[in-house]
């Protein structure tokens, strides 16, 4: 397996992005369906602040819909953000376009870093979306198969089969989540965009009255 690191830089932010270019495993395990959980929970759950939180989802949100009246049907971006950093997955017509969604992402306030991963390629089909969110769904329920990580800690997100990793994680949550995702049937390669915290850090964070207490299971 060979990973290949680089440093995204943006507006003065550092963000190490860790790609494992990773080939699927057949006839992966399928886990139990994820139950979607209110806001609020998510969000007392979350170890962002939760005003970062309520950011992240401005933020998606009106990138989302920049890029949308600026390109239309002639392109299909999803737009992540995780702790302001924003990831762009999909397809574009030409690289114009590739170079205008990231400025329009730029834009938006409160965003300090970009991922631009959206290639240059037809917009793909119904289905092939259908797929990436069933991978998305299996890595997640693999996730709780798994039991060594709170799954709410790392975002999925997947485009084309390859599975995006994000989150504020420790190394070994990062390691753990990786080798599921990696191993998961369906699943390409695996890039890893976490920013690390420590074990004491992660002990805090998840140890706040609010946060443990959505941690809980029933």
């Amino acid at each position: 397996m060979k990973n290949l690191n680089f440093t995204l830089k943006s507006r003065g932010f550092h963000l190490w992005i860790s790609l494992a270019a990773l080939m699927p495993i057949l006839g992966g395990c399928f886990g139990a369906t994820v139950v979607g959980v209110g806001a609020g929970a998510l969000m007392a759950a979350d170890r962002r602040p939760s005003e970062t939180f309520v950011t992240d989802e401005s933020i998606e949100l009106r990138t989302g819909n920049r890029i949308g009246e600026a390109l239309g049907d002639r392109a299909h971006v999803s737009v992540s953000s995780y702790n302001r950093v924003v990831l762009l997955t999909g397809e574009v017509p030409d690289a114009a376009a590739r170079s205008q969604i990231e400025k329009i992402a730029g834009g938006v306030p409160n965003v300090k870093a970009i991922s631009n991963e959206v290639q240059i390629a037809g917009v793909s089909t119904l289905g092939a979306r259908g797929n990436d969110a069933y991978i998305t769904s299996k890595v997640k329920a693999r996730f709780i198969d798994a039991n060594k990580f709170a799954v709410i800690h790392v975002k999925v997100v997947t485009e084309g089969g390859t599975v995006y990793l994000l989150g504020m994680v420790t190394q070994r949550e990062s390691d753990d989540a990786v080798e599921i995702a990696r191993t998961t049937g369906g699943v390409q390669r695996v890039v890893r965009m976490f920013e690390f915290i420590s074990e004491d850090e992660a002990r805090q964070t998840d140890s706040r009255p609010a946060a443990g207490a959505a941690n809980k299971k029933p």
